[in-house]
């Protein structure tokens, strides 16, 4: 009986589908700017101010990070829509419907006039917009990564759910450069005509998509993490208009069982100090290249001190955006 037992089991695991990625083994090279815009689905609560000096809502009822779906059962998909359910249903209570960790809830929204003015209390927004950097394009799938990180909504720091997105072109216009203890930023305008992909999901290992716009032919080998060695590598980035350059960077650490922070690193390249301070916001996502192979991307700035940073396995993101391929 047990050796059936045992047998059954062997069977039962064998049967279990297993995921098989396969991402290949050579990408087309990003480092280009782009600009990323995302509509989530609902109106996500980012925080609450006082109406005649006190609060309208508890915040057990509605938190910051609830996405606010319907208002009496009136599915709503924007700001604009959110105030004209509202002012349409002033005669009626105000039911809201919130979409929370995947749960939903109702609840009622009490409103207060103040001048003439109807007021909820409520801080929200419809959408996200910032800029990144492409990190690579599968050649065969034309599946992208950038990023090598989550994007989140920067009051509530709550991860943003998409229901759709694109990246587009963008003309970096400006660096405001890093200091110790100050993180700088890329600026840029957009080009919204200029649609270079969607975005299919938002993961703490980057954004990934179809990639739809122009793409270079030229692919570069990607590294397992075994063959990342100790010294010199370089980033590519944007700091001004679009065009992509090479800077020299110094792996001084790897990180293996770290999640994203996997490679640890420091900015040599005189040229790069000078512009940014080191690395800014918007950098994320910048590919690192060693021994001719792209073996990470740009995640995270050390704000104390912004010539450092750490990056995260090419593999990894790799095998995120292969996910997407598969479904």
């Amino acid at each position: 009986m047990k050796k059936w037992n045992i047998l059954l089991l062997i069977l039962v695991i064998l049967g279990m589908p297993i995921p098989c990625y396969a991402y290949s083994n050579r990408v087309i090279l990003g480092g280009e700017n782009i600009g990323i815009h995302i509509d989530t689905p609902g109106i996500l609560v980012i925080g609450f101010y006082k109406v005649n000096g006190k609060y309208l809502k508890s915040v057990p009822e509605i938190q910051i990070g609830d996405y606010i779906t319907h208002v009496n059962d009136e599915e709503i998909k924007s700001i604009e829509e959110l105030t004209q359910a509202i002012e349409n249903n002033m005669e009626n209570n105000l039911i809201l419907t919130l979409k929370r960790n995947d749960k939903t809830y109702k609840t009622a929204l009490p409103i207060e006039q103040v001048d003439g003015v109807y007021k909820t209390g409520l801080y929200v927004k419809d959408g996200i917009t910032g800029i990144g950097t492409l990190s690579y394009i599968d050649p065969e799938t034309k599946i992208y990564g950038a990023l090598g990180h989550e994007i989140v909504e920067g009051t509530t720091g709550v991860m943003v759910e998409v229901k759709k997105g694109s990246i587009y072109e963008t003309n970096v216009t400006s660096i405001r450069k890093s200091s110790n203890g100050s993180a700088g930023e890329k600026n840029a305008k957009f080009y919204y005509d200029q649609v270079n992909g969607n975005i299919l999901d938002n993961t703490n290992h980057g954004i990934f998509g179809e990639y739809i716009g122009n793409m270079n032919a030229n692919t570069i080998e990607v590294a397992n993490p075994d063959e990342i060695e100790l010294g010199s590598a370089s980033i590519y980035t944007v700091l001004n208009g679009n065009t992509k350059k090479e800077y020299h960077i110094e792996i001084t650490k790897i990180q293996e069982q770290n999640d994203i922070k996997n490679l640890s690193f420091v900015i040599t390249d005189e040229e790069l100090i000078q512009k940014a301070g080191g690395i800014v916001q918007g950098m994320s996502g910048s590919p690192i290249v060693q021994n001719n192979k792209i073996i990470g991307a740009v995640t995270h700035v050390v704000v104390d001190n912004p010539i450092t940073g750490y990056g995260i396995f090419i593999t990894t993101m790799l095998e995120n955006g292969d996910k997407i391929k598969s479904e």
